[in-house]
């Protein structure tokens, strides 16, 4: 099993469309996949479920059917994480459903984080609570390879999301403020890695406690360039000097220098995803990925072969992402 997380400090980058459309390709190419929204913010789940099956899944009184359901034993202080609800999407791809109700989990994870030092066993089931649920998820579907999708900040539930991934790739789009997010991601990733690997050593003996302690975990794998079509507001020169400083940076503020050094300029340029303007909106009243668009839902004309080219960018990414996950996996 390879668990990807996508994630960066900056929001508004087509985050989000990306692992939607990702884990649609991943099932098409043949392989069993889980996707698990662990941004509170739910719009991936919204993606994917219109909300008529969203208020099934979250009804007022009850049990909820969604990733705050199966952390809410936790929150409460009444035991361990549920099995999760998995929403069955297509034959090969599942959904942990997320939840706004999950910003709730925030201040336990912030208050476990620090007992975690103590050996505190409550501490540590809280801090892996994301990791064994989709590890729990891609078990019980026989998934190999599980896509987390991250929200925008570096609070306590990002952290516990991210322990859950092996890998992480950088959603960014060619301007200062994808710049700005990864200098304050990068430092804070090592810091997070380098902190887990000392609480381990206070962990609970691991046949008490499964926690993540897989190599490599979290590990940057590279960024992804979105919406990269230039306008004219957006001049040639302009769009080549931001992505010349990202080039520049990303290895110096995102990869430990031993992992870098050897690395060369550009190779952390995963692949570059247009804007396709002229889908999107097609595709959100259609409920279907941009590159599953058929002549019936407007895919007509132009928009035919912008499918077409549509469908060849996302399955060159998903490659090249797997390739390079499987590459670093080989080496750990």
């Amino acid at each position: 099993m390879t668990t990807l997380a996508f994630f960066n400090n900056k929001g508004g980058v087509g985050k989000t469309t990306l692992v939607y459309h990702l884990a649609w390709m991943y099932a098409e190419l043949g392989e069993r996949v889980v996707v698990a929204d662990l941004d509170p913010q739910a719009n991936l789940s919204a993606m994917f479920l219109d909300e008529e099956r969203l208020e099934q899944l979250w009804p007022d009184q009850g049990k909820r059917r969604s990733v705050y359901g199966a952390v809410q034993p936790i929150l409460k202080g009444k035991g361990d994480i549920e099995s999760p609800h998995l929403e069955e999407i297509s034959e090969r791809l599942s959904l942990v459903v997320g939840d706004l109700a999950l910003s709730d989990f925030e201040d336990r994870l912030s208050d476990a984080w620090p007992r975690c030092t103590d050996g505190d066993e409550a501490a540590f089931r809280a801090t892996t609570a994301f990791y064994r649920i989709v590890k729990t998820a891609a078990a019980e579907t026989d998934a190999s390879l599980v896509l987390l999708d991250v929200g925008p900040n570096l609070g306590a539930i990002n952290r516990a999301a991210l322990l859950a991934s092996e890998f992480i790739v950088a959603p960014l789009s060619p301007d200062l403020f994808s710049l700005q997010g990864l200098r304050n991601l990068g430092p804070r990733l090592i810091q997070w890695r380098n902190q887990w690997k000392e609480r381990l050593r206070q962990a609970p003996d691991e046949n008490e406690l499964d926690a993540p302690r897989h190599d490599p975990m979290m590990e940057p794998l590279g960024y992804v360039v979105m919406q990269h079509g230039i306008r004219a507001s957006e001049p040639i020169k302009a769009y080549a000097r931001w992505m010349q400083k990202i080039e520049q940076e990303y290895p110096m503020k995102v990869i430990e220098p031993k992992q870098s050094d050897d690395a060369p300029q550009g190779s952390y340029r995963i692949g570059d995803i247009k804007h396709y303007r002229s889908l999107m909106q097609l595709a959100m009243e259609a409920r279907v990925p941009m590159f599953k668009l058929r002549p019936a839902q407007g895919a007509i004309g132009s928009h035919y072969r912008a499918v077409k080219n549509c469908h060849e960018d996302f399955r060159t990414l998903a490659q090249e992402i797997l390739k390079r996950a499987n590459v670093h996996s080989e080496r750990a």
